[in-house]
């Protein structure tokens, strides 16, 4: 197996040239509201047992209880990786997401794929899964090129001939929301080029903060504590504003199909978006999928993969600034593939395997959601004699697991080879776990993953990316990755 390079972040030539610390998330003290226990580092692996998880006791727990006595928990070491499933890998369709979290985000949402449990996510799960075949995807790719190519035309007005410092994060994140509502509703925004254009794009940045000053808020944890803050009044309204445009679109587009009906037009679209799908989906299914679980489908599609996909592509082009030999053997790569078009095809991203195993080791490197938890429903005994007990909510650290080095060799190296076929065989399934992993993993990881690969492949083909020494990126750990102060880079247009 290659021994992978032993140059990180900050001492990569590019790093320690301009003497930028490596990227990492912002250590918060810890709230006293929480007990101490153990993190698992992995998803519903036990990995790992690594110190600073807090163990949330739930219905079924007694008050206070912990997991582990905090000098248990600070002695823990890492435990290799079993290669026979795990007893809560099994178990993961029975261990419901923590209600602690996640209802947070229900306003917003409402009851799709993130929040539901049981049966009726099964059947959200099995009528959306068509919404992400290869012949879906493949459509997609003309319009995320395009949204990709108009950020690119701003870059270009901003930078002209110079190396010029961008605060790229917020062009990304427009640049993924405006792909987001094409697919999900062919909806022209505009948001790239006026973000004030559209009240749809205002109120769903404005509702993204709320929810997050709320998770690090203690006493807004706390429903009617919350309903009468101001903060709290004004998701009401926020939220208002958004399941009112999504159902307006619903209805349009139902009227849309009624009237093709009646006019003999049966034919499906050739290029049809996610409300198509889903529409499909409820027409063949009738009352057991209603037009509020396909309001909060079409909200969850939209708000779930708005942030993840920003950050992810943000954080790919931050890692290749600091690399620059990975950067330009990337670009070589394109090149050789694209030539110099502003087009791609489905056929071309397969073609991408190093920019591809770049893509992977920065999702490693930085994952979009850097923990996940999950309520026991009954005990749970690890391979090395600990348990837990039943109502304990229980935080899996995806950020520890992708950083532990009795798994990742050096893991703040930033090493694309990792990724080579030849390593990935000699590593277990779940060692990597960008997306999640099991029955209720990503459904839209193929989707991120085609996304990626257009939105980096046409930037490096027409601009070099270098970091900015002054500003570099720090993370902050919310249920999303997010950046404290921006991602600033160099920018330069290729000739």
């Amino acid at each position: 197996m290659r021994a992978p390079s032993r140059r990180g972040l900050g001492t990569s030539p590019g790093g320690a040239r301009r003497g930028l610390p490596p990227p990492g998330p912002r250590v918060r003290a810890r709230p006293a509201w929480c007990g101490d226990g153990v993190v698992l580092a992995g998803d519903a692996l036990g990995a790992a047992l690594v110190p600073g998880l807090r163990l949330l006791p739930g219905p079924g727990a007694a008050a206070g209880h912990q997991a582990l006595p905090a000098e248990a928990a600070a002695a823990a070491r890492p435990v290799p990786l079993p290669r026979a499933p795990h007893p809560l890998v099994l178990r993961a369709p029975e261990d419901p997401k923590s209600k602690y979290l996640y209802k947070f985000l229900i306003p917003c949402l409402g009851n799709g794929l993130v929040n539901l449990e049981g049966s009726k996510w099964f059947q959200h799960r099995c009528l959306l899964t068509p919404g992400f075949n290869v012949n879906i995807l493949k459509s997609y790719i003309k319009v995320m090129a395009h949204s990709v190519n108009t950020m690119l035309g701003k870059w270009e007005k901003i930078c002209g001939t110079q190396d010029t410092v961008v605060e790229v994060f917020e062009h990304i994140n427009l640049m993924t929301l405006d792909v987001l509502m094409k697919c999900a509703f062919s909806q022209e925004t505009n948001c790239q080029i006026s973000s004030n254009h559209d009240l749809y794009v205002k109120t769903t940045f404005e509702a993204s903060k709320i929810n997050f000053y709320r998770l690090y808020s203690f006493l807004h944890h706390h429903d009617i504590i919350f309903k009468f803050s101001p903060q709290g009044h004004r998701l009401q309204e926020l939220v208002k504003i958004l399941h009112q445009y999504t159902e307006k679109v619903i209805q349009d587009r139902k009227k849309l199909l009624k009237d093709e009906k009646k006019h003999g037009n049966t034919q499906k679209r050739k290029d049809q978006d996610y409300l198509d799908i889903i529409l499909s989906a409820q027409a063949e299914n009738g009352n057991s999928f209603s037009d509020t679980d396909l309001r909060s489908e079409v909200n969850t599609f939209i708000l779930a993969g708005h942030d993840t996909m920003a950050g992810s592509i943000s954080w790919l082009l931050y890692h290749l600034a600091l690399n620059p030999e990975h950067q330009e053997r990337c670009r070589q790569e394109i090149r050789g593939i694209l030539r110099d078009r502003s087009s791609i095809t489905w056929d071309q991203l397969g073609e991408m395997s190093y920019t591809t195993m770049c893509i992977k080791e920065s999702l490693r490197l930085a994952p979009p959601i850097p923990s996940i938890s999950r309520e026991l429903s009954k005990p749970i005994t690890f391979p090395d004699g600990r348990s837990l007990p039943a109502g304990i909510t229980v935080v899996l650290s995806i950020w520890g697991l992708h950083h532990n080095s009795a798994i990742w060799e050096n893991p703040k190296v930033f090493d694309p080879l990792r990724f080579s076929q030849e390593n990935s065989d000699q590593r277990h399934t779940h060692s990597f776990l960008p997306f999640s992993a099991g029955p209720r993993n990503c459904i839209g990881q193929h989707f991120a993953m085609v996304k990626l690969k257009v939105a980096i492949a046409l930037i490096l083909l027409h601009f070099k990316v270098s970091p900015d020494p002054t500003r570099p990126l720090v993370f902050l750990h919310q249920i999303v990755l997010k950046p404290k102060n921006g991602v600033h880079l160099h920018l330069k247009k290729l000739p």
